[in-house]
């Protein structure tokens, strides 16, 4: 009953055996992303105006700065005469 069952004409072992192959692993196919152009668009541009506005800041931050500085010497100047 718990006898193992051996095959009646067992094959010798070849010289030449290889390793069993291993089956090549399934691919998945890709889940296809659709973007349209409208939403590129959108992102370029988006990505435009936020680089503008960011450039903006920086101008005015300079401006500002420039002038504060040519305000503080010409109150100093006033200051020492």
């Amino acid at each position: 009953m718990f006898l193992p069952k051996y095959p009646e004409n067992p094959t010798p072992p070849s010289a030449y055996a290889h390793a069993p192959v291993d089956p090549a692993p399934m691919r998945r196919p890709m889940p296809q992303i659709s973007i349209s152009t409208g939403a590129v668009a959108a992102v370029l541009v988006g990505g435009v105006v936020l680089t503008a506005l960011l450039a903006a800041v920086a101008v005015t931050a300079i401006s500002v700065a420039v002038a504060a500085v040519v305000l503080r010497s010409m109150l100093r100047d006033q200051h020492r005469r």
